[in-house]
């Protein structure tokens, strides 16, 4: 699974509000929501977040391997 937990964190360290992020990406509500749930999105949306936060796309994202049983 992809996590956007790395986001959020870095978003905190730059003293971001969401909103912010979403005015100067130009990315949609919908694109933003789907960071909250952890939804996959484009490689698009995070060339543009990598941008404006200057940082690199391991900034944004983690991976965590399912539980399998």
């Amino acid at each position: 699974m992809i996590s956007y937990k790395p986001l959020q964190k870095l978003l905190i360290d730059k003293d971001l509000k969401k909103q912010d992020l979403v005015e100067k990406a130009k990315i949609s509500w919908g694109t933003m929501s789907k960071f909250n749930s952890n939804q996959y999105v484009s490689l698009e949306v995070i060339d543009k977040l990598c941008g404006v936060l200057e940082c690199q796309p391991g900034d944004l994202i983690e991976y965590i391997p399912d539980k399998q049983e």
